[in-house]
């Protein structure tokens, strides 16, 4: 990665020699401010690993090679549940790291926490400019009209598709199916000895985007946005579709099943054991250039019944701790800006995959060759950018999303050895009601 020089306001700079000069002024947690001889060292949780942690660990270094001021410290804590595991453990303490990153679903037990500063605080205090970044996936992690956290991992689905054999069952490889009916035409004609048609991850992501792209809202209260919600909503007329077209498909044997676990179904795929998977946006790359065979791109399915209204931004975000000095809240925000330059956003999309949270980076050269070289890249970022805001693409906010992604995988295999599939969505919903109930009465 080439280098990258932030810019660094001056009034930080100030600020900086004001700490290193033993100001007397109190820190925002209301502590004896940190006073500093040198560099404010930030430190990262992040759940970033194999190749993405390595080219996090270049970007950080980059940072910190091209200024003086602020030294981020990067530490991998594990998966996502392990990492918010490992916060909730120390959020408040001193142990608490400055900056921390938390996958979509952690919102709401973010912004509840009491343990981060919203991010629009320090937006307000700088006066940056947040217009210059994506709406779409700035709105996931807006609540009440504040920022919280700084996107970072941003990924959607998208669907993949086996080109070459699109043009063995005389389909056009050009043309990706867009609807619901569609898929299950599609799945039907791909279908033969040792290829399925079509296969889905478990994984409640997955339902979550086939209900979004309908318009309709996960659980009440708005989506969870205008209030706690206390119920789900997931298993109304719009879910129910959604599993009674896998259910058909099944019934069909024009979808396989290849489990809960990412690898298995990208090895079917790469395997030519099914055709077409709906998989994350952020795969494309590493897809393509892999693949033995020319992979398409498309946009994930919507229900004949209803227009595409869009997806819903998935992967993670950074937040800041609270109990940090306020020098180094300073500190992680001029570093939380250096990510979102134009720069920044192209080389970290090229070497991921991930949307780039500022649009102008799509402008960068770097990121023009590499969808030159690979234009399927090009359609989930369109998919994106046509999504329609509402808090049905918006995304939910629960506390107790996980265990309720976890109720919905459980019903689609229910479904698929045999359960009616309103009632396996039923009991889903069942599930996720009792542990809203739970939590809300825990946290009255």
């Amino acid at each position: 990665m080439k280098k990258i020089m932030p810019i660094v306001s001056m009034g930080f700079c100030v600020s900086l020699l004001a700490a290193c000069g033993g100001s007397d002024e109190a820190a925002s947690d209301g502590t004896s401010p940190q006073v500093t001889d040198g560099p404010v060292e930030v430190e990262f949780w992040h759940g970033m690993a194999g190749g993405l942690g390595e080219t996090l660990d270049e970007l950080v270094q980059e940072y910190n090679d091209s200024q003086e001021d602020v030294i981020i410290v990067p530490e991998f804590q594990g998966t996502y549940e392990e990492l918010l595991t490992k916060f909730r453990s120390v959020g408040g303490t001193q142990d608490s790291p400055g900056l921390v990153q938390v996958f979509e679903i952690g919102t709401k037990y973010m912004a509840e926490s009491g343990h981060v500063t919203p991010i629009q605080d320090w937006i307000d205090r700088d006066g940056y400019d947040i217009t210059q970044l994506e709406e779409n996936i700035l709105s996931y992690y807006t609540v009440d009209d504040d920022l919280y956290s700084m996107p970072f991992n941003s990924s959607t689905p998208a669907l993949y598709y086996n080109k070459e054999a699109f043009t063995e069952a005389g389909l056009d490889p050009e043309q990706p199916p867009e609807t619901l009916a569609e898929i299950k035409e599609a799945a039907e004609a791909l279908t033969k000895d040792g290829q399925y048609g079509f296969s889905i991850l478990g994984y409640g992501w997955f339902f979550e985007q086939l209900l979004a792209t309908q318009g309709v809202d996960y659980v009440n209260m708005d989506n969870g946005r205008s209030g706690d919600a206390t119920e789900a909503t997931f298993n109304g007329e719009e879910g129910q579709r959604v599993f009674e077209w896998i259910n058909d498909m099944h019934d069909e044997e024009t979808f396989g099943y290849f489990g809960q676990v990412w690898d298995d179904i990208r090895a079917a795929f790469q395997a030519e054991q099914v055709a077409m998977i709906l998989d994350s946006s952020a795969g494309i790359k590493e897809t393509v250039e892999t693949a033995s065979f020319d992979v398409g791109v498309g946009f994930i399915p919507h229900a004949d019944e209803a227009e595409r209204n869009g997806v819903v931004i998935g992967g993670g975000s950074i937040w800041m701790a609270n109990g940090i000095s306020e020098e180094e809240q300073e500190a992680a925000f001029e570093f939380l800006k250096y990510l979102q330059t134009p720069e920044v956003q192209a080389e970290w999309h090229v070497n991921t995959g991930y949307f780039a949270i500022h649009p102008d980076a799509y402008e960068q050269s770097i990121v023009q060759q590499e969808h030159e070289n690979i234009p399927q890249l090009r359609a989930p970022i369109e998919q994106l950018q046509e999504t329609i805001p509402s808090t049905a693409t918006q995304g939910a906010l629960i506390s107790v999303f996980p265990e309720s992604r976890q109720h919905v995988v459980t019903a689609l295999e229910n479904m698929l050895q045999g359960t009616d599939p309103k009632e396996a969505l039923d009991q889903a919903a069942e599930g996720t009601n009792r542990a809203i109930e739970v939590y809300n009465r825990s946290n009255q």
